[in-house]
Order: structure tokens, then C-alpha cells, then sequence
């Protein structure tokens, strides 16, 4: 029998509710004792103000965010299955779209696949604009490539750099 294939896979966290930043580290470690997660580097943590399709929400908790780089045998559903438990054990409750929560988990990245599904959508549609997204990436991999979008740090470098703002809390 064959050894299932790796892929790497880029995630993005986030949380503006509660311990944010304890919440993010844990749910970190979760995912890379999880089953089929090979391997988990996390960025440092960044802090943005909430977005919403209308644009930002100053009204709503700041967000701390970060990303990881995972290697995976992991399918993209499965993985998805994966960070939606690890959501829900840190107490995320779906009741309204762009609501604040306790963990965001959004699969950014799948190697080069692209997926485009009701519930699943890969590259993560959002993923070019959201420079809370970009910035942690770049810092793990400056080399970086996001599908059908280009080169991260010249999509990076488009965007306005007071989306975000180092997060003052430790990792």
C-alpha cells in the first residue's frame, strides 16, 4: 500500500471574542495533533479591525489573527471537516454571517487546487484583500503563491498596510 500524498495547505485563524490570543495558540496545537496533519508553522499574530462585505466594521472587537502552513494527507473536505470541529470546540456558534466569534479557521491555500463547492471554496475568495491574511503568510513563506492571484507580496504590497497592526499579546 502506498503512503498517502502530502500536501501543504495554508490556514488562516482568527478570533475577536474572549482570550483571543490563547484561543488561536491552542487551536493551533489542536490542528497539528490532529489526525493527517503532518506538520503546523503558525505566524506571529497580527490584530485588524472586523470586516464585513461593506467594508470595515470599527464597531465590532478588533481581531487577532495568524496564519499556518500545514503538511496534510488530509482531503480539502476533510480538512475542512477538521478545522470546523476545532472551531466548535472553542465554542464558535454560527447564527449569523459576519458575526464577531471566539475562532475563525478558513482554508486560504490547498496546494495549487482550486475548489468550488457551496460550503468550500479554495482559494479562499477573500483571501487577496485581506492583508490580516497576506502578511502572516508572507512572513512564513516570502516565496509565497496564492492561486489564479499571484505572487502574495506583490498582492501584499497593493494593499493598504493600516488593515493591520502587530499584536501586542504573546504568542
Amino acid at each position: 500500500m502506498s503512503e498517502p500524498v502530502s500536501v501543504a495547505a495554508v490556514l488562516a485563524f482568527g478570533a475577536n471574542l474572549g482570550e483571543r490570543a490563547p484561543t488561536i495558540n491552542e487551536a493551533v496545537r489542536e490542528l497539528a495533533s490532529s489526525p493527517g496533519i503532518l506538520s503546523v508553522r503558525m505566524s506571529s499574530l497580527v490584530e485588524s479591525v472586523a470586516v464585513t462585505p461593506a467594508g470595515p466594521a470599527p464597531d465590532e472587537p478588533a481581531y487577532l489573527n495568524a496564519v499556518a502552513l500545514v503538511q496534510t494527507t488530509l482531503t480539502p473536505r476533510e480538512l475542512l471537516h477538521t478545522a470546523l470541529h476545532i472551531e466548535q470546540r472553542f465554542g464558535r456558534v454560527r447564527t449569523e454571517r459576519w458575526a464577531a466569534r471566539t475562532l475563525d479557521i478558513d482554508i486560504v491555500a490547498y496546494g495549487d487546487s482550486r475548489v468550488s463547492e457551496l460550503d468550500l471554496v479554495i482559494p479562499h475568495p477573500q483571501a487577496a484583500n485581506r492583508l490580516f491574511v497576506l502578511a502572516p503568510w508572507l512572513e512564513l513563506d516570502p516565496d509565497a503563491s496564492l492561486a489564479g492571484a499571484g505572487r502574495v507580496g506583490d498582492i501584499a504590497a497593493a494593499l493598504t498596510a493600516t488593515q493591520i497592526r502587530p499584536a501586542e499579546v504573546a504568542r
